[in-house]
């Protein structure tokens, strides 16, 4: 079996996928602000790979992935944005400044579920990516993510504490905790109900919406107009990307 190693460099977490053709063979992720290799190197003992292809928004932690690629598989990774770049059409003001991960997201998307597209990852930010019925990156939004903003709360205010991201058991809060969580989480969601409304407005009402990113099983529940989620969006982009480079 050929086997592909894809890495998706967060700015929370590193995702990582083993495929072997379009199958998954074996996912995990690590903390970004934590990674080392002993880390890397235990979680990929007795695994041989052919390729390895590197998706990033952290470029201090690519550079350090991309040695450690070399030295424990011998195996020059594919660096995108760098090397290789995601096939699709980007209609961006200014091309440049859309993030890597972004366009893997769009592409993969248009792959698996067709056009046109709104694509939503729940990540340590929120993001919409919008791709039209000819298959074109349109652009999109960025928020604040649902940890970062509940992070904000405690910080910027005095009485409010520091609690965990979890799924709220009520809808009206009867005390501060469940009262923070029913706000960021039912508020992220109808939020994210109307946006969609608008922008099928835009680029059509057939769009279908995808849901990705590290904090979708915990909102998925709650989203009226997800119509489907695939936590493994962007590694299976990139897997895609790898797989046209191939010759023949």
């Amino acid at each position: 079996m050929v086997m592909l190693l894809a890495i998706d460099i967060g700015n929370t977490n590193i995702n990582l996928g083993l495929f072997s053709g379009n199958k998954i063979i074996k996912r995990f992720n690590l903390a970004t602000k934590d990674y080392n290799l002993p880390r890397f190197k235990n979680r990929l003992r007795k695994i041989k790979i052919d390729g390895c292809i590197i998706c990033s928004v952290v470029p201090a932690v690519t550079k350090i992935l991309e040695k450690d690629v070399r030295r424990l598989f011998q195996c020059r990774p594919c660096i995108l944005g760098k090397d290789s770049r995601a096939p699709i059409k980007n209609l961006y003001r200014k091309p440049k400044q859309v993030g890597q991960d972004r366009l893997v997201n769009a592409y993969a998307g248009v792959k698996l579920y067709g056009a046109p597209l709104i694509i939503v990852d729940f990540g340590t930010a929120i993001t919409f990516d919008l791709i039209s019925r000819n298959k074109e990156y349109l652009g999109g939004m960025i928020l604040p993510g649902l940890d970062i903003s509940l992070d904000a709360l405690a910080e910027r205010t005095a009485l409010l504490p520091k609690i965990k991201l979890e799924r709220p058991k009520e809808f009206i809060g009867r005390d501060t905790k469940s009262s923070m969580l029913s706000g960021i989480i039912y508020g992220f969601t109808a939020l994210l109900d109307n946006l969609v409304e608008r922008i099928k407005d835009k680029i059509g009402k057939d769009a279908r919406v995808i849901g990705t990113g590290g904090n979708i099983r915990l909102i998925q529940g709650f989203c009226k107009k997800m119509d489907k989620t695939d936590e493994d969006l962007t590694i299976k982009g990139l897997n895609l990307i790898y797989d046209e480079r191939r010759p023949g």
